[in-house]
């Protein structure tokens, strides 16, 4: 009787869990989250952004293509592919807008928004 309760608890919580970890790659969640713990702090001048279609309890998903001034060296261009940012952000969001973003060392195209960032 308990383990005919306890299978579908277990079978719900594997199924959530699955949802939320695609949420987080098909969002750019995952990869921000990633980079705000282990990346190097820069800003970034947004060049363009686009809708990627995907929204998430309704905040949109955007691509943007940006570029990237580290505080030292050489600044370039990167893509953005995905970043869920918050309805609220959307007019801080734009073109010609100066961001944080935080960026893989070791691949300067790895970048993201770096939301913390925001003060």
């Amino acid at each position: 009787m308990i383990l005919g309760m306890i299978r579908p608890l277990l079978l719900l919580t594997l199924l959530s869990l699955t949802g939320c970890s695609m949420i987080d790659r098909l969002s750019g969640v995952s990869d921000t989250k990633a980079l705000q713990t282990t990346g190097t702090a820069a800003k970034a001048t947004i060049l363009r952004i686009w809708d990627t279609g995907i929204t998430v309890n309704e905040d949109p998903v955007i691509g943007m293509d940006i570029q990237v001034y580290p505080a030292e060296g050489e600044t370039w261009r990167a893509t953005i592919p995905k970043s869920l940012i918050s309805r609220l952000d959307i007019p801080r969001i734009q073109p010609g807008q100066v961001v944080p973003v935080r960026f893989d060392p070791q691949n300067p195209q790895r970048v993201a928004l770096d939301m913390y960032g925001y003060k």
